[in-house]
């Protein structure tokens, strides 16, 4: 069978491409891979590099949980899978003692506390039985940590398809396109004392989830009934987990320098003053560059003075 010019370097060109993109790394999924540590994320990293405080902080935390209450989105029907993670307090205590590398935070468990009761007290009735002990010596089971400092909060909101586009283009059957999604996960996080039940610190983060696909295709008459059909694409989703992970850490980070800053509402500070301060300055930067783009997204309109 005899092709147009123009259609047969189509056909000799085209294999090529898809044995191309068959054969790049991470276009196809990969099978049997061994399974890893989880690599250090850029929000876990400034965790452990932050400066330590005089001694560790104890902390608990009941829990901090999705209260968005979103479903995952599903375009063939109804999906009862939550649209993000449920296990936020996990997240939250692996980045409380990730903070200073495990030197910031005593973390206390406090989610399942009913199983480390129950617990106690199987060990209080074994040695009864056995041992015959009125009491439990304390040596053997001392008295649990207690808190000054509650953590509380929780992931407040996923807005998905904040932002979404896209661009292609097609010319005589030939032609690529590329589309765009963006989604948004809000977290926050407040330290409240237990004595006096007063929110020492509040921080709210973001953390920005975005997906793409790209595709090329071809769909051309090579003869009068000779029809040339090919397509080729590739698309990649952040994971939500991640995203929440990051956001979480980013809140970790906040609120240790929300309260270490001076003033009479200080609630730690850094055993190394001098590098405690480089952080701190670090830290209200950041605050002003963000200030500045609300100030531009505002369309030059100052923001409100509680935001100052």
């Amino acid at each position: 069978m005899s092709f147009p010019k123009g259609a047969a370097r189509i056909v000799c060109l085209l294999p090529a491409v898809l044995m191309t993109g068959c054969a790049t790394p991470g276009l196809l999924p990969q099978f049997n891979t061994p399974s890893v540590v989880a690599p250090v994320t850029v929000g876990q990293r400034d965790l452990m590099y932050m400066p330590i405080p005089p001694q560790p902080i104890p902390v608990a935390v009941y829990a901090f949980t999705d209260q968005t209450g979103q479903l995952k989105a599903s375009d063939t029907g109804i999906n009862y899978s939550r649209a993000i993670t449920q296990g936020g307090t996990s997240v939250l205590i692996s980045a409380l003692n990730s903070a200073g590398n495990g030197n910031w935070f005593t973390v206390i468990e406090r989610e399942r506390l009913d199983n480390l009761l129950r617990e106690r007290q199987i060990i209080r009735e074994m040695r009864r039985q056995y041992l015959n002990e009125a009491e439990t010596p304390a040596q053997v089971l001392p008295s649990l940590l207690f808190a000054g400092v509650t953590l509380e909060g929780g992931i407040i909101s996923f807005d998905s398809a904040v932002k979404s586009g896209g661009i292609g283009a097609r010319f005589l059957g030939i032609g690529a396109s590329t589309q765009y999604r963006t989604s948004t996960a809000t977290v926050y996080l407040r330290a409240v004392s237990v004595k006096t039940g007063e929110v020492l610190a509040n921080v709210v983060t973001q953390k920005s989830i975005s997906s793409y696909a790209t595709s090329a295709g071809v769909f051309k008459y090579v003869k009068f009934d000779g029809l040339l059909e090919a397509e080729v694409g590739v698309a990649a989703n952040e994971p939500s987990q991640i995203a929440v992970q990051a956001a979480i850490e980013k809140a970790v980070y906040a609120l240790i320098l929300e309260g270490a800053k001076p003033g009479p509402k200080q609630l730690w500070s850094f055993a190394d003053a001098k590098a405690g301060q480089a952080w701190l300055d670090r830290y209200a930067d950041d605050r002003r560059k963000s200030l500045a783009q609300v100030y531009e997204d505002n369309g030059g309109l100052p923001v409100s003075r509680s935001a100052k």
